[in-house]
């Protein structure tokens, strides 16, 4: 049974990273052939720096995802507090209900939902110009965002004494004080995954962008990606899938890390 069990887990692996490992392998190839690999080069990463149109785009969803990411996180974590201490279990489950529909739906549902409010709401302020653009593009990110933060740090809340906030006030804190002493650093966890959740998401939409964005506008690399197959893919997309994918896998270990680090601290 036990090397059955590794044989089904090494096939699992295999499926989930193999195409990871063929991108990243052909990133590297001299040629722009998707078949033969020519040779080791760094050809395409040389292209990707020098490439003015995805250099912007790239600076563009980093930007929207750490400006979604922070937003919806603080709003999300003042939600998760607020909840949880609401006294109407009726009131706070409907809230919480209201909050998991965009994570529910479908991201094409939203997304031209998003559209169409945004330019209905364009047109009633009378706004000229382009009505779809990088704050129409954020707004629809934080919506998007904010129930994968707050089902981040729930968890977080209900596993805290509710007895220790009230115990800072009985020493002496304020109401203030005893949520950045002593909720803040208990949840603080559960914020840093929620954040690195809703920047990845944010980092990886294309569909959402899509509808509430203008390409003359505001470009994201999803939607430059997706026009470039119009014509050809160039490698120059593997190398910067590359980049993004070592860059999300060297943020992940410094969060293990760090949990780790400070659970041996605890102990």
């Amino acid at each position: 049974m036990k090397a059955l069990s590794r044989v089904y887990i090494a096939i699992c692996f295999a499926i989930l990273y193999a195409p990871i490992a063929v991108l990243i392998l052909f990133s590297f190839n001299s040629t722009a052939s998707t078949g033969v690999f020519a040779g080791f080069s760094l050809r395409w990463y040389k292209e990707l720096f020098s490439s003015g149109e995805i250099l912007s785009a790239l600076r563009n969803s980093v930007i929207l995802a750490v400006a979604s990411a922070v937003i919806s996180t603080a709003i999300a974590t003042g939600a998760a507090v607020g909840l949880s201490r609401m006294r109407s279990a009726r009131l706070r489950g409907g809230i919480i209900s209201l909050t998991n529909i965009p994570m529910m739906n479908p991201d094409i549902v939203t997304g031209i939902s998003m559209m169409l409010l945004f330019v209905f709401v364009g047109t009633m302020l009378r706004v000229s110009g382009d009505k779809l653009n990088f704050w129409t593009i954020l707004i629809s990110h934080v919506t998007f965002c904010l129930p994968y933060v707050y089902l981040s740090i729930t968890p977080r809340l209900r596993q805290m004494d509710k007895h220790l906030p009230e115990a800072a006030q009985d020493l002496g804190c304020t109401p203030l004080q005893s949520f950045f002493k002593v909720e803040l650093p208990f949840i603080m966890p559960g914020i840093i995954s929620g954040m690195i959740m809703a920047f990845t998401l944010s980092l990886d939409d294309f569909v959402i962008s899509y509808f509430t964005t203008s390409e003359s506008e505001f470009t994201t690399l999803p939607i430059l990606i997706y026009s470039m197959t119009k014509k050809e893919v160039k490698p120059v997309v593997y190398a910067l899938s590359t980049l993004i994918i070592v860059t999300i896998i060297s943020l992940l270990l410094l969060s293990n890390f760090a949990k780790r680090d400070k659970t041996k601290k605890a102990k």
